[in-house]
């Protein structure tokens, strides 16, 4: 009896102690990079810009973004630099799955599932086949890295959904140019890219894999080959220019967004500071009370230990 009597009260001690190290580790920690293709803009970046355009009614007037906000809400827009993956680690095909490349294989922080949707009616960039372009691309977070260029092959349909086998790569990009400021709606990186010969509607697919950390970023870009220089259908106004599109919501700042991915690069970690105080009270509420009940069940273990140990070394 007094063997298994010693046996419990260590047992009660350890599990103490495991309790507390298990809610220490349990402690979240979040993504802290970002960025998709603005020029042409893919369709987060697009239906973000549609729906500032909308603001009193929070929904875009693009049936397909409408439809997307109805399935996931505003936040994936507002957050619409952030489709990534924090462990993709340069994996594409085998890895994010087919059908989900628009989403980051769904495992972003945020929901972007809606826009894998199959569908023709989504913000379109019109281009011209051949032509040479000046490719941009969100520096919300700037980082090192390459950019792997895709465009989908001739005969493509988008009233299927996008996979690895559709895909031509056009060209890898390392440590772009940048302009503008980080962490604004507007500052990109940039580099010229020789489109090859297509015609009809396409998909342009940008894979960011950054080299200091297993995070990546994808981003798909809804173009149609008939002529154009750059501007945009499918948003609230009509056909717009170029210019005028990159112009939407320049100036508007997004305090929706989660306030680490909308901070600059130099701010992420006093951002984090503020997230885990703040928004992400109920995350880190759970961890801390099972630290607390963890420590309260190891020092209770620890003292009938000990009193037993003493009874012993007494009686």
């Amino acid at each position: 009896m007094a063997i298994n009597s010693i046996r419990a009260r260590r047992t009660l001690a350890l599990a103490g102690a495991a309790g507390v190290v298990a809610a220490v580790l349990s402690v979240p920690s979040p993504a802290s990079a970002h960025g998709v293709s603005i020029m042409p803009g893919s369709r987060t970046n697009l239906c973000y810009k549609d729906l500032l355009q909308n603001g009193s009614t929070q929904m875009p007037s693009n049936p397909a973004c409408a439809d997307a906000v109805r399935q996931t809400g505003t936040t994936p827009l507002y957050n619409w630099f952030a489709v990534l993956d924090s462990n993709a680690g340069g994996r594409g095909a085998g890895y994010v799955p087919d059908g989900k490349l628009c989403s980051a294989g769904d495992r972003s922080p945020y929901n972007f599932s809606a826009y894998n949707a199959v569908r023709t009616d989504w913000p379109k960039t019109h281009l011209t086949s051949g032509a040479n372009i000046q490719l941009k691309y969100s520096n919300w977070a700037a980082h090192p890295g390459k950019f792997e260029v895709y465009l989908t092959k001739s005969g493509w349909s988008p009233a299927k959904a996008l996979a690895w086998g559709d895909l031509e790569h056009l060209q890898t990009v390392t440590n772009p140019p940048q302009n503008g400021g980080v962490g604004t709606n507007e500052g990109h990186y940039y580099w010229n890219l020789q489109l090859p010969q297509r015609s009809g509607q396409h998909m342009l697919f940008v894979q960011w894999i950054r080299s200091d950390s297993q995070e990546n970023f994808f981003s798909c870009s809804d173009v149609v080959f008939d002529g154009g220089s750059g501007e945009v259908t499918g948003l609230a106004g009509g056909k717009r220019s170029a210019a005028e599109v990159e112009a939407l919501g320049a100036d508007a700042e997004n305090t929706e967004a989660d306030p680490i991915h909308a901070a600059g690069h130099g701010e992420h970690a006093a951002a984090g500071e503020k997230l885990a105080a703040s928004s992400n009270e109920s995350a880190v509420a759970v961890p801390a009370v099972a630290a607390g009940l963890g420590a309260v069940v190891f020092a209770s273990g620890a003292l009938v230990f000990n009193r037993g140990r003493r009874a012993r070394q007494h009686g």
